[in-house]
């Protein structure tokens, strides 16, 4: 296993992959985020950045009307996955590298996109500037993570990590002219162990614990910030 210099484990999916697949599966199961991603900007024709692509499971989706697509992965397992996922794809094509050192040439990206990827506030100062560097004039990107103010998630979110205040990455995307757009989207799973699997890896274990006595079901209400800039 290799990672790029730089790489920012990521523990749910770094060590769990398979069950990161699962929570892939069970998020958005009323497609909210991909209609709100378009009324931004459309990526039909375009050249697309996916940020900390992980697996690939978001590729495929880009790559059905993008004229190009570049997933960028910090871990070497992951990108290897990603790339057999998308081996069928000719449009595609997985590196190697981090949201500091991008792997891509200035001014080449129309779009990009991270979804629970380092760009969580502050901190991501070095990969804002590398935005700043690889997108094209009238270029758009786009960073997803979750609104720990509201919903049933986000109250879980706020208590077992209380070191991330919503209203600290709001001020921090906002002052550096991102728009925020809420969204309401959710988790639903096929199995209450899928559930309960995934919990396990998004949350430290007595906060799993927690979590799991209180609620009961397959499914979680779940708000999101969908933060986007033009360039």
């Amino acid at each position: 296993m290799s990672i790029a210099e730089g790489g920012i484990p990521s523990p749910n999916i770094w060590h769990h992959p398979k069950v990161y697949e699962v929570e892939n599966r069970a998020v958005d199961p009323d497609g909210v985020i991909e209609p709100a991603l378009r009324a931004i900007r459309d990526w039909a024709g375009l050249t697309v950045l996916d940020i900390g692509c992980g697996t690939g499971y978001h590729l495929p989706m880009f790559a059905a009307t993008a004229a190009r697509v570049i997933g960028v992965e910090p871990h070497g397992t992951l990108a290897d996955a990603a790339r057999r996922r998308t081996r069928a794809l000719a449009n595609v094509e997985v590196r190697q590298g981090t949201a500091q050192q991008l792997p891509v040439p200035d001014s080449s990206v129309d779009v990009m996109h991270a979804r629970w990827a380092y760009f969580f506030g502050p901190g991501c100062e070095p990969g804002l500037a590398e935005l700043d560097r690889v997108m094209r004039r009238g270029g758009t990107a786009f960073v997803i993570d979750n609104d720990a103010s509201r919903s049933t998630f986000g109250r879980w979110f706020v208590a077992a990590y209380p070191t991330i205040k919503p209203d600290v990455v709001e001020k921090f995307f906002t002052e550096r002219g991102w728009t925020r757009t809420l969204l309401d989207m959710g988790w639903r799973f096929e199995r209450r162990a899928d559930f309960e699997a995934v919990v396990r890896i998004e949350f430290k274990p007595a906060d799993a614990d927690r979590i799991i006595a209180s609620h009961s079901g397959v499914e979680v209400d779940y708000a999101i910030n969908l933060w986007s800039k033009d360039f």
